[in-house]
């Protein structure tokens, strides 16, 4: 859709001239079609894009059926389909009925018509509708991605890897740009992003050896292997995957970091993407950032209701200092995160400083830590305190001068929450102190330290019902109820958890408030086992106790929670 759309849809008066200039901006920047940018900017919905252009070409509106034969769908091959935005909904003798998003693109039913050898009969759809109908018609055809690695192989077989450990400084970077821009190989980068936001993955894995390049996702806290393509295609993924996030591909010897942002159905997943030179090619690790996952109310998290209580509490403190443990990947910044949205309100001022920022939160001022310019977690809190924060969050604690400071902005009247690896919430208390973080000062800036975990949940797609005696977890530290037999359940494994019988995560908290009994220990540098004894004896659940409750409730297995959790 070019400039004649354009002129028909300004005499239409469907637009302003000034915001159809501002839409041809933007098309010179990204170069998305006209139309789809005018939805994207909300100037049109999509609705009235179909209608116009129906009523402009003459081609008749179309909703999808509910079922397309499959025969239908075999016309048209799932590529070029999505290359075209095109979908097969009917056909006669000697004629194929699609739905186009584009009535203008005249190659696309060419090609159609040239490689069904049958008259197309174009119909008007969303772009949103084809979407959806490709996805639920190809998506699931077996062998989709192979089909896509086949077509990659093909196209990058003559760019190939030269043996020895420096090998970036002998390949050929226009062959390596031109094979990144391929095509087949921006197709399968795309498969494979797209494939792990629809897992629900959190991490994905490139990892190269000698003469494999293997691809895996992190789902669920558990690394799968998706695939494994041939060692050829590994540059031209890695080169396509740092174009992407505006990295030099030049560059092979020294890690890099960047960004990547898709847009899915006006979804936005941003991707942290981490390059690695190892001894057989650059690994690549890409976090998945996906704020529509991210969840920011507190009694959605799985804590147990008195847990909850203290840390509801505690967050509504005027001062003083927070912590959330627990190793990578176990849930802090969401706990965070939904700790400050309870907490924020106009009437507060409230400012992060963060290495990466994960998400941005609304009403919030937040800041990335910068190594490069002296910008650290240290320099930016001493900044903070004289911008009158009321609430003051900092990412993680990783050196003596950022606890010694923080501890004294909770000491001054602020309320600070962090993170510390550590195991256990009573470790915490250790590790400060260990930091050089007097005693006296750790008793009287803490609320409340919370030690949280991630464990599976049971699928509940093809969970199956057994009875379980409560008596029989006391051997792995429950304290018993009095519930008796309880029904749990465990997943036989199904196609929506990918045969693992799990789905999805759910949060375990231990959480230790500091209680005048708890704070007399610290200011005596017990042991933070005695620390733990005592809280044990005030209510406090452990991860332990915390995790096979969930057993009980239905929601994990008992093997899970032996699996994330120490005694």
């Amino acid at each position: 859709m070019g400039r004649r759309f354009g002129d028909l849809i300004l005499a239409d008066g469907l637009v302003t001239p000034e915001q159809f200039e501002h839409a041809l901006a933007e098309q010179k920047r990204t170069g998305e079609k006209l139309g789809e940018i005018l939805v994207r900017l909300g100037l049109l919905t999509e609705a009235q894009l179909v209608h116009f252009l129906s009523s402009q070409y003459g081609i008749p509106e179309v909703t999808f059926p509910d079922k397309i034969a499959p025969e239908t769908i075999r016309l048209i091959p799932a590529r070029i389909a999505r290359k075209y935005s095109v979908v097969p909904i009917g056909r006669t003798i000697g004629s194929v009925t699609v739905a186009v998003a584009d009535p203008t693109n005249l190659s696309a039913l060419d090609d159609v018509a040239f490689m069904t050898g049958l008259k197309v009969v174009p119909t008007i759809a969303s772009p949103s509708m084809i979407r959806q109908a490709i996805e639920r018609h190809y998506e699931a055809t077996p062998g989709t991605m192979a089909d896509v690695l086949s077509e990659v192989e093909a196209e990058v077989a003559e760019v190939e890897v030269l043996e020895g450990r420096d090998t970036g400084a002998h390949v050929d970077l226009n062959e390596l740009r031109s094979s990144a821009d391929q095509v087949p190989v921006v197709r399968l980068v795309n498969s494979i992003l797209l494939d792990a936001i629809k897992r629900g993955a959190s991490d994905v894995h490139m990892d190269p050896s000698e003469h494999i390049f293997r691809i895996r996702f992190r789902v669920d806290g558990i690394l799968h292997e998706v695939m494994t393509p041939p060692k050829r295609v590994e540059p031209a993924v890695v080169s396509r995957l740092k174009i992407m996030a505006n990295l030099d591909i030049a560059e092979r010897r020294l890690p890099q970091d960047g960004r990547i942002k898709l847009r899915q159905n006006g979804h936005e997943v941003d991707f942290r993407m981490s390059v690695l030179p190892s001894l057989f090619g650059e690994s690549v690790t890409l976090r998945i950032l996906d704020k529509g996952a991210l969840k920011v109310d507190l009694t959605q998290l799985g804590f147990e209701e008195a847990s909850l209580t203290e840390f509801q509490k505690a967050i509504q403190s005027p001062n003083g200092l927070i912590l959330i443990t627990g190793p990578t990947g176990a849930g802090k910044t969401t706990t965070l995160y939904s700790a400050l949205n309870a907490v924020n309100s106009p009437d507060r001022n409230i400012v992060t400083v963060e290495d990466p920022v994960e998400y941005e939160l609304q009403g919030i001022t937040q800041v990335q830590v910068s190594e490069e310019i002296g910008r650290t977690f240290a320099t930016a809190l001493r900044s903070f305190l004289r911008h009158d924060p009321d609430v003051i969050l900092v990412g993680e604690m990783r050196d003596q001068e950022t606890a010694q400071i923080a501890v004294r902005a909770a000491l001054t009247g602020h309320l600070v929450l962090s993170t510390l690896h550590t195991n256990s919430a009573a470790q915490t208390i250790s590790r400060l102190q260990d930091m050089g973080v007097p005693p006296f000062l750790v008793a009287s800036s803490l609320r409340v330290v919370v030690a949280q975990r991630l464990a599976r949940k049971v699928c509940q797609n093809c969970r199956a019902p057994y009875q379980l005696d409560e008596t029989s977890l006391v051997q792995y530290g429950h304290t018993p109820l009095g519930l008796g037999a309880c029904t749990v359940y465990k997943g036989k494994g199904c196609a929506t958890c990918h045969g693992t019988g799990m789905k999805g995560r759910v949060a375990l908290y231990e959480v230790l408030p500091i209680t005048p009994e708890i704070r007399g220990l610290v200011l005596n540098s017990t042991f933070a086992s005695e620390i733990q004894d005592v809280a044990s004896k005030q209510g406090m659940k452990t991860l332990r106790e915390a995790g096979l409750l969930k057993v009980l409730q239905g929601v994990t297995t008992v093997e899970e929670i032996l699996r994330v959790t120490s005694e």
